[in-house]
């Protein structure tokens, strides 16, 4: 059993890829009873400013997992900045713990960093799914292992914070704009994780209080109507979805409304 949390449908692949009984993390949110049972089961999650999801870390702190074998996979683009041991610690803080931690590199989509059609253009060097086949085969063997960073990704990562503390959140609010290329599709209402957004008069309105800046509103957008309102993007064009998920999965798994 799998547990997943998706914007753009890389973790969505990566769960079906690991597992044939796979779950929303969203969707699981709506449960007031979250008891989860199997022999193993597993978390797939993308990577977000080098922890995972706090909708996750939610989801894990008010759950219970009865099984054999725990373990979480987490997605990213460039650089994991060694978020296995971090997330073992936040287990661990809450009285819990991991058999195997591992991550998978696969297309960044970060879009205030990085263009779209760049990311795209070296995918395949990322063998994604040479990677997929050995966690499952870790995982099948039930490996007891927590990824180790090295001496590169604990420095991307002592320099991120850094960066963090001199210059603030890489993120300001409000986040995004919409601009008159909207159509009124609502594809935005059906993306958010978070039941962040809402039609009014036929454009979208944002509730930053409860956003987690997972941008699938902005990645899913038809029309490129939704921009971000203060930050630069590298190509302002170019959006991603996981080529292998289609909208309607991510509607599937995030919708709130």
């Amino acid at each position: 059993m799998i547990l997943y949390f998706t914007a753009t449908g890389n973790s969505l692949y990566a769960a079906r890829k690991l597992d044939n009984v796979i779950f929303s993390i969203p969707q699981e949110m709506q449960k007031t009873d979250r008891h989860y049972k199997d022999d193993k089961i597993g978390i797939v999650c993308p990577l977000f400013e080098f922890e995972i999801p706090p909708m996750v870390k939610d989801f894990i702190r008010t759950s219970e997992f009865e099984t054999d074998y725990f373990y979480i996979i987490v997605t990213f683009g460039c650089h994991h900045g060694g978020v296995a041991p971090r997330t073992q610690a936040f287990l661990n803080s809450i009285g819990k713990s991991a058999d195997y931690i591992n991550t998978i590199i696969m297309h960044d989509n970060a879009l205030i960093v990085f263009d779209m059609d760049e990311q795209r253009s070296i995918e395949a060097e990322k063998q994604v799914d040479k990677h997929l086949e050995e966690l499952k085969a870790d995982i099948e063997a039930k490996k007891h292992w927590v990824q180790e960073p090295d001496r590169g990704e604990i420095d991307f990562y002592n320099n991120f914070m850094d960066w963090k503390k001199k210059t603030g959140p890489m993120y300001t609010f409000p986040l995004y704009r919409v601009t008159d290329a909207c159509v009124s599709c609502g594809t935005c209402t059906r993306v958010c994780p978070r039941g962040c957004v809402s039609l009014k008069e036929g454009k979208p309105v944002f509730d930053d209080s409860k956003c987690i800046n997972c941008m699938a509103c902005i990645q899913a957008c038809p029309t490129r109507a939704i921009q971000f309102a203060s930050a630069k993007e590298p190509n302002p064009e170019a959006r991603y979805r996981n080529p292998h998920v289609s909208l309607k999965d991510i509607i599937l798994s995030n919708c709130q409304v």
